[in-house]
Protein backbone atom coordinates (compact mmCIF):
# COMPACT_ATOMS: atom_id res chain seq x y z
CA UNK A 1 0.00 0.00 0.00
CA UNK A 2 1.56 3.37 -0.83
CA UNK A 3 1.87 5.88 1.39
CA UNK A 4 -0.83 9.55 0.29
CA UNK A 5 1.36 11.89 -1.49
CA UNK A 6 2.17 14.99 0.74
CA UNK A 7 0.28 18.02 -0.03
CA UNK A 8 2.41 20.86 -1.35
CA UNK A 9 0.48 24.73 -0.84
CA UNK A 10 0.74 26.53 -4.34
CA UNK A 11 0.84 29.39 -2.43
CA UNK A 12 4.13 31.24 -1.02
CA UNK A 13 4.23 30.46 2.37
CA UNK A 14 7.31 33.00 3.93
CA UNK A 15 8.65 31.66 7.52
CA UNK A 16 6.91 34.24 9.68
CA UNK A 17 9.61 37.36 11.38
CA UNK A 18 8.83 40.46 13.07
CA UNK A 19 8.48 42.47 9.61
CA UNK A 20 4.92 40.62 9.14
CA UNK A 21 4.26 41.17 13.26
CA UNK A 22 5.05 44.95 12.82
CA UNK A 23 2.46 45.00 10.06
CA UNK A 24 -0.11 43.63 12.29
CA UNK A 25 0.46 45.55 14.92
CA UNK A 26 0.36 48.96 12.59
CA UNK A 27 -2.78 47.89 10.92
CA UNK A 28 -4.40 46.71 14.70
CA UNK A 29 -3.31 50.52 15.82
CA UNK A 30 -4.65 52.31 13.10
CA UNK A 31 -7.75 50.88 12.73
CA UNK A 32 -9.21 51.01 15.97
CA UNK A 33 -10.85 54.84 17.53
CA UNK A 34 -8.90 55.34 20.42
CA UNK A 35 -5.60 55.83 18.84
CA UNK A 36 -7.18 58.95 16.64
CA UNK A 37 -9.02 59.90 20.00
CA UNK A 38 -5.91 59.81 22.28
CA UNK A 39 -3.80 60.96 19.95
CA UNK A 40 -6.02 63.71 18.86
CA UNK A 41 -6.19 64.88 22.18
CA UNK A 42 -2.23 64.71 22.62
CA UNK A 43 -1.99 67.08 19.11
CA UNK A 44 -5.04 69.80 20.26
CA UNK A 45 -3.47 70.03 23.93
CA UNK A 46 0.17 70.44 22.87
CA UNK A 47 -0.54 72.54 19.89
CA UNK A 48 -3.93 74.26 21.46
CA UNK A 49 -2.15 75.15 24.95
CA UNK A 50 1.48 76.29 23.37
CA UNK A 51 -0.08 78.44 20.68
CA UNK A 52 -2.23 80.34 23.13
CA UNK A 53 0.92 80.67 25.28
CA UNK A 54 2.55 82.35 22.14
CA UNK A 55 0.11 84.85 21.64
CA UNK A 56 0.37 85.90 25.07
CA UNK A 57 3.53 86.81 25.38
CA UNK A 58 6.37 89.35 23.82
CA UNK A 59 9.81 88.71 22.74
CA UNK A 60 11.43 89.48 26.21
CA UNK A 61 9.62 86.43 27.93
CA UNK A 62 12.24 84.55 26.16
CA UNK A 63 15.09 85.77 27.15
CA UNK A 64 15.37 83.34 30.05
CA UNK A 65 13.19 80.31 28.36
CA UNK A 66 13.58 79.00 25.32
CA UNK A 67 11.04 78.75 22.54
CA UNK A 68 9.73 75.02 23.14
CA UNK A 69 8.36 76.16 26.42
CA UNK A 70 5.33 76.99 25.43
CA UNK A 71 4.87 73.23 24.25
CA UNK A 72 5.98 72.57 27.99
CA UNK A 73 2.54 73.58 29.23
CA UNK A 74 0.46 71.29 27.01
CA UNK A 75 2.68 68.17 26.93
CA UNK A 76 2.30 68.16 31.34
CA UNK A 77 -1.31 67.25 30.49
CA UNK A 78 -1.03 65.97 27.10
CA UNK A 79 0.89 63.11 28.22
CA UNK A 80 -1.30 61.62 29.98
CA UNK A 81 -2.82 60.59 26.59
CA UNK A 82 -0.07 59.43 25.51
CA UNK A 83 -0.17 57.18 28.75
CA UNK A 84 -3.58 55.79 27.52
CA UNK A 85 -2.44 54.57 24.33
CA UNK A 86 0.14 52.82 25.71
CA UNK A 87 -2.43 51.21 28.06
CA UNK A 88 -5.02 50.33 25.63
CA UNK A 89 -2.62 49.53 22.74
CA UNK A 90 -3.01 45.91 24.49
CA UNK A 91 -5.78 45.49 26.91
CA UNK A 92 -7.85 46.48 24.51
CA UNK A 93 -6.89 43.14 22.86
CA UNK A 94 -7.96 41.20 26.16
CA UNK A 95 -10.75 43.29 26.10
CA UNK A 96 -12.58 41.61 23.20
CA UNK A 97 -10.99 38.43 23.10
CA UNK A 98 -8.58 39.07 20.45
CA UNK A 99 -5.36 38.07 21.70
CA UNK A 100 -6.22 34.81 22.35
CA UNK A 101 -6.48 35.27 18.29
CA UNK A 102 -3.11 36.63 17.78
CA UNK A 103 -1.29 34.61 19.85
CA UNK A 104 -2.63 31.05 18.29
CA UNK A 105 -1.76 33.21 14.93
CA UNK A 106 1.16 34.12 16.32
CA UNK A 107 2.66 31.96 18.79
CA UNK A 108 5.89 33.85 19.36
CA UNK A 109 4.45 35.60 22.09
CA UNK A 110 7.65 37.59 22.26
CA UNK A 111 7.40 39.04 18.74
CA UNK A 112 4.38 40.52 19.14
CA UNK A 113 5.20 41.56 22.54
CA UNK A 114 8.88 43.61 20.44
CA UNK A 115 6.29 44.85 17.42
CA UNK A 116 3.67 46.32 19.77
CA UNK A 117 6.58 47.98 21.80
CA UNK A 118 8.01 49.94 18.58
CA UNK A 119 4.94 50.66 16.49
CA UNK A 120 3.38 52.79 19.87
CA UNK A 121 7.06 53.93 20.68
CA UNK A 122 7.46 55.41 17.12
CA UNK A 123 4.53 56.52 16.98
CA UNK A 124 4.26 58.26 20.42
CA UNK A 125 7.97 59.71 19.92
CA UNK A 126 7.03 61.08 16.29
CA UNK A 127 3.70 62.60 16.88
CA UNK A 128 5.07 63.80 20.24
CA UNK A 129 8.22 65.27 18.51
CA UNK A 130 6.15 67.10 15.83
CA UNK A 131 3.27 68.58 18.34
CA UNK A 132 5.82 70.01 20.31
CA UNK A 133 8.39 71.64 17.00
CA UNK A 134 5.18 72.82 16.05
CA UNK A 135 4.34 74.93 18.77
CA UNK A 136 8.75 76.04 19.33
CA UNK A 137 8.50 77.08 15.45
CA UNK A 138 5.75 79.12 15.34
CA UNK A 139 7.22 80.93 18.72
CA UNK A 140 10.33 80.97 16.91
CA UNK A 141 8.53 82.91 14.02
CA UNK A 142 6.89 85.31 16.27
CA UNK A 143 9.50 86.19 19.16
CA UNK A 144 12.92 85.93 17.42
CA UNK A 145 13.24 89.64 17.70
CA UNK A 146 16.92 90.69 19.46
CA UNK A 147 14.80 91.37 22.87
CA UNK A 148 14.73 87.86 23.14
CA UNK A 149 18.31 87.00 23.74
CA UNK A 150 20.56 84.11 22.29
CA UNK A 151 19.25 80.75 21.52
CA UNK A 152 21.24 78.08 21.14
CA UNK A 153 20.39 74.75 19.16
CA UNK A 154 20.43 72.56 22.74
CA UNK A 155 17.37 74.03 23.64
CA UNK A 156 15.85 72.01 20.71
CA UNK A 157 17.78 68.81 21.51
CA UNK A 158 15.98 69.34 25.25
CA UNK A 159 12.61 68.90 23.36
CA UNK A 160 13.44 65.84 21.45
CA UNK A 161 14.92 64.48 24.82
CA UNK A 162 11.70 65.53 26.95
CA UNK A 163 9.67 64.05 24.22
CA UNK A 164 11.37 60.66 24.52
CA UNK A 165 10.94 60.77 28.33
CA UNK A 166 7.21 61.11 27.48
CA UNK A 167 7.32 58.42 25.09
CA UNK A 168 9.01 56.28 27.77
CA UNK A 169 6.04 57.43 30.10
CA UNK A 170 3.61 55.45 27.74
CA UNK A 171 6.16 52.47 26.61
CA UNK A 172 6.07 52.36 30.72
CA UNK A 173 2.32 52.21 30.82
CA UNK A 174 2.51 49.24 27.94
CA UNK A 175 4.39 46.93 29.75
CA UNK A 176 1.76 48.15 32.71
CA UNK A 177 -0.83 46.95 30.20
CA UNK A 178 0.64 43.29 29.50
CA UNK A 179 1.05 42.83 33.17
CA UNK A 180 -2.73 43.60 34.17
CA UNK A 181 -4.46 43.22 31.33
CA UNK A 182 -7.35 45.48 32.89
CA UNK A 183 -7.40 49.00 31.09
CA UNK A 184 -9.14 50.88 33.81
CA UNK A 185 -6.39 49.62 36.76
CA UNK A 186 -3.30 49.70 34.53
CA UNK A 187 -4.77 53.59 33.61
CA UNK A 188 -5.39 54.10 37.29
CA UNK A 189 -1.62 52.78 38.25
CA UNK A 190 -0.08 54.90 35.99
CA UNK A 191 -2.10 58.16 36.90
CA UNK A 192 -0.87 57.51 40.24
CA UNK A 193 2.90 57.19 39.17
CA UNK A 194 2.58 60.38 37.54
CA UNK A 195 0.04 62.18 39.48
CA UNK A 196 0.64 60.84 43.37
CA UNK A 197 4.60 61.65 44.01
CA UNK A 198 4.06 65.71 43.97
CA UNK A 199 2.05 65.03 46.30
CA UNK A 200 3.49 62.86 48.65
CA UNK A 201 7.12 65.06 48.07
CA UNK A 202 4.83 67.85 49.33
CA UNK A 203 3.44 66.27 52.54
CA UNK A 204 6.91 63.90 53.71
CA UNK A 205 8.81 67.11 53.59
CA UNK A 206 6.24 68.77 55.77
CA UNK A 207 7.60 65.95 58.53
CA UNK A 208 11.24 67.16 59.36
CA UNK A 209 12.54 63.23 60.09
CA UNK A 210 11.23 62.95 56.44
CA UNK A 211 11.93 65.92 55.03
CA UNK A 212 14.97 64.28 52.93
CA UNK A 213 12.62 61.87 51.38
CA UNK A 214 10.38 64.21 50.12
CA UNK A 215 12.89 66.56 48.72
CA UNK A 216 13.94 63.64 46.87
CA UNK A 217 10.77 62.61 45.72
CA UNK A 218 10.28 66.58 44.71
CA UNK A 219 13.27 66.19 42.97
CA UNK A 220 12.12 63.29 40.60
CA UNK A 221 9.09 63.06 39.61
CA UNK A 222 7.89 63.24 35.60
CA UNK A 223 6.52 66.83 36.03
CA UNK A 224 9.64 68.31 37.48
CA UNK A 225 11.65 65.83 35.30
CA UNK A 226 9.98 67.38 32.16
CA UNK A 227 9.79 71.06 33.45
CA UNK A 228 14.06 70.38 33.88
CA UNK A 229 14.21 68.78 29.95
CA UNK A 230 12.49 71.48 28.52
CA UNK A 231 15.26 74.25 30.31
CA UNK A 232 12.61 75.77 32.94
CA UNK A 233 14.06 75.89 36.46
CA UNK A 234 11.62 73.43 38.91
CA UNK A 235 11.68 75.99 41.90
CA UNK A 236 13.97 76.55 44.44
CA UNK A 237 12.34 74.60 47.27
CA UNK A 238 13.31 71.22 45.83
CA UNK A 239 16.83 71.59 46.73
CA UNK A 240 19.80 71.75 44.19
CA UNK A 241 18.34 70.53 40.31
CA UNK A 242 19.55 67.18 39.18
CA UNK A 243 20.84 67.02 35.70
CA UNK A 244 18.59 66.21 32.83
CA UNK A 245 20.52 63.05 32.04
CA UNK A 246 19.67 61.87 35.62
CA UNK A 247 16.04 62.15 34.57
CA UNK A 248 16.43 60.35 31.44
CA UNK A 249 18.25 57.12 33.49
CA UNK A 250 15.89 57.04 36.31
CA UNK A 251 12.60 56.71 33.88
CA UNK A 252 14.87 54.22 31.73
CA UNK A 253 15.38 51.76 34.66
CA UNK A 254 11.64 51.70 35.63
CA UNK A 255 10.65 51.37 32.06
CA UNK A 256 13.45 48.56 31.63
CA UNK A 257 12.44 46.68 34.43
CA UNK A 258 8.50 46.82 33.58
CA UNK A 259 8.94 45.95 30.17
CA UNK A 260 11.32 42.94 31.07
CA UNK A 261 8.62 41.76 33.51
CA UNK A 262 5.98 42.01 30.86
CA UNK A 263 7.91 39.83 29.20
CA UNK A 264 8.46 37.14 31.56
CA UNK A 265 4.65 37.59 32.14
CA UNK A 266 3.12 37.36 28.83
CA UNK A 267 5.84 34.34 27.96
CA UNK A 268 3.84 31.94 30.78
CA UNK A 269 0.75 33.05 30.66
CA UNK A 270 -1.79 30.93 28.28
CA UNK A 271 -3.26 33.91 26.92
Amino acid sequence: MTAPATYSSPLPTPKPHLGHALASEWTKMVSVRSTLWTLGALVATVVGIGLLFVVQTVDQDYANISFTTPALFGLLVGQLAVMVLGVLTITSEHATGLARTTFTAAPDRHRVLTAKYLVFGITAFLTTTGSVFLVGIAAAFAHNGSAAGPHAAAEWLGAIAGSFYVTLLGVLALAVGALLRHSAGAIAVMLGLVTLPPVIGGMLSSWEALQPVGATILRHNAPVALMKLFGMPAGSDMGPPTSDFSHLVLILLVAGAAVTASYVAVGRRDV
